[in-house]
């Protein structure tokens, strides 16, 4: 029988999932299920978090990979902390704006790469090729995070993930319809050499249908590589030597320098009260200070009477939203270089008390943000012990720079191309320089105990998404899963706002008497993708995943 496995003709309902040994949520099941068992297995929240991750690589290429970013926020009960780590990448050595420059005509309408011409903005960093690369940070951040916290053996996480790439798994509904997306961007690339491992690796037969099986033999061949040597080829050995040789010989900037000096970073979670609860977020050069900001502006506002589907609250959240995605935009950058603004002003009352005075009655235009969707996916795992993990990992925009690595199966990220070529921008790409960066886990807290992991991801939807989850919970009253479930907006610049068709057309009507240019969106994709997980006092926990994803909470 030929299904329709991507348009369905009926709401569905989801439940809460409830456990107690242990949780894993993320947007695929076979992935969840990976985490699952080694959770059964003895493994910790962290173990889980790895296998999960490193399943999704093979089983959401289209979203993440092997060059992938990751940040995670990770709860110890034991030390009763939050850490935080970092696994963004830097900017290559040879990545200079007089290279880029040089090699792309100038920021000309077309990029001129080694083998060909690459569709390009006037005056910005090309979005595609090795110009948009940066040092890839996930199995970096793997690896530091199993050193500091795993149990279980690090080579032991990536059964699972080998088995799906080298024996084959069915693609997933949403994960085929973004995978047919991604064919239609890089068509453009197939005949230019650096690119045709692309096509090899993933295209070969074309896109996948849904329950197709694919098979990544490059890809498992990569991870056992990794999983035997805890990440250290992928920076310090066989990988990193295919991956320098590639790029010499296809005019790339990285080299075997850039990978051998990375490592992940353990940083101080950034926090603002909300509530009555504690709202945790990784600090820049990631971009959840931006949802802090709009919830310290919310704060000061009058929201105790507004509902979920009220056009006086959208209002005013879209208004917060928009002034905390203009200064962050601006200001937020790699911490050595935010010139301009501290995090500490930025999430200061005196900062929200001033801005929340420019919110009126009707809609403002601020400067414009980019409005593109990415390709990210949001995981995360809570254990019997008590600790749990938020965690994100992207490749940016779909399989991102369009770059694999022959023979291993690498997709490489473009985060590269968020860097600014303005040199009064604290955003300026500079060599050794990490980007303004868009994936951000969350986790929230009340009174010093952990309330669990939380994240939407999206590109520029992810802190719109982490506002609406958390009033969804903590003002409207809202289970994790009615949180998730419910529909959603988004700013997409200027007075331009997009709604989901679930709130109906009383409200659209409603938000463009305010002024707001009103777009009802039916494709719910750009709307972003999140988990959940709450673990109350008597540590029973409560999981919730994407109804906008192929989902799965797994339990224990």
């Amino acid at each position: 029988m030929n299904f329709d496995t991507y348009n369905y003709r009926y709401p569905s309902r989801r439940s809460v999932v409830y456990g107690t040994k242990g949780m894993v949520c993320t947007s695929q099941t076979l992935a969840a299920q990976a985490g699952l068992d080694v959770l059964k297995k003895g493994g910790n929240a962290v173990d889980a978090i790895i296998a999960t991750a490193s399943c999704l690589t093979v089983l959401e290429p289209c979203s993440n990979g092997l060059g992938s970013d990751a940040f995670a926020l990770y709860w110890n009960a034991k030390t009763k902390k939050l850490y935080g780590i970092n696994g963004s990448g830097y900017a290559p050595a040879k990545l200079t704006v007089e290279a880029v420059q040089s090699q792309f005509n100038n920021g000309d309408v077309q990029e001129q790469s080694k083998n060909g011409t690459m569709k390009c903005e006037p005056g910005k960093m090309p979005k595609r090729g090795w110009g948009s690369m940066t040092v890839p940070g996930a199995v970096s951040t793997w690896a530091e995070l199993h050193k500091r916290f795993g149990r279980k053996s690090f080579e032991s996480l990536f059964d699972a993930a080998i088995t799906c790439a080298e024996e084959g798994y069915p693609v997933s509904p949403l994960v085929a319809y973004e995978w047919a997306l991604a064919d239609d961007v890089y068509k453009d690339y197939k005949t230019q050499t650096e690119f045709k491992p692309l096509y090899d690796t993933f295209f070969a037969n074309g896109a996948p249908q849904s329950g197709e099986i694919v098979k990544l033999p490059h890809h498992g061949r990569a991870l056992r590589e990794i999983a035997k040597t805890n990440g250290e080829s992928f920076y310090r050995g066989a990988i990193a030597d295919a991956i320098d040789a590639f790029s010499t010989e296809t005019g790339g900037f990285i080299q075997k320098e850039d990978l051998a000096n990375y490592r992940a970073e353990w940083v101080e979670p950034i926090r603002t009260k909300y509530h009555g609860y504690e709202v945790c977020e990784i600090p820049p050069n990631g971009q959840g200070i931006v949802a802090l900001m709009a919830l310290n502006i919310l704060e000061q506002l009058d929201m105790e009477q507004g509902h979920h589907d009220d056009a006086d609250t959208i209002h005013k959240q879209l208004e917060a939203m928009k002034l905390a995605f203009t200064d962050g935009k601006t200001y937020v950058a790699d911490p050595k270089y935010m010139k301009q603004m501290t995090v500490a002003h930025l999430l200061s009352g005196e900062y929200a008390a001033s801005r929340v005075q420019e919110i009126g009655t009707t809609a403002s235009s601020p400067k414009a943000i980019d409005p593109l969707s990415g390709g990210t996916v949001y995981l995360c795992a809570a254990d019997s012990e008590g600790n749990m993990i938020s965690f994100i990992q992207s490749n940016y925009m779909g399989f991102g720079s369009g770059i694999v690595l022959p023979g291993y199966g690498v997709a490489f990220n473009n985060r590269a191309s968020d860097f600014s070529l303005n040199l009064a921008a604290d955003n300026y790409l500079v060599p050794g320089k990490k980007p303004y960066h868009t994936i951000i886990p969350g986790f929230l807290m009340k009174q010093g105990e952990a309330v669990g992991p939380f994240g939407v991801m999206g590109a520029y939807m992810q802190p719109q998404g982490h506002v609406q989850v958390l009033m969804n919970m903590l003002h409207f009253g809202m289970n994790p899963q009615e949180a998730l479930d419910a529909p959603r907006w988004q700013w997409t610049g200027d007075k331009y706002i997009e709604i989901e068709p679930g709130f109906g057309e009383s409200i659209a009507q409603a938000l463009i008497a305010k002024g707001h240019d009103v777009n009802i969106q039916p494709d719910f994709i750009s709307f972003g993708r999140g988990q959940i997980i709450v673990r109350d006092e008597n540590g029973v926990l409560m999981g919730a995943t994407e109804p906008r994803a192929d989902g799965c909470v797994a339990s224990w």
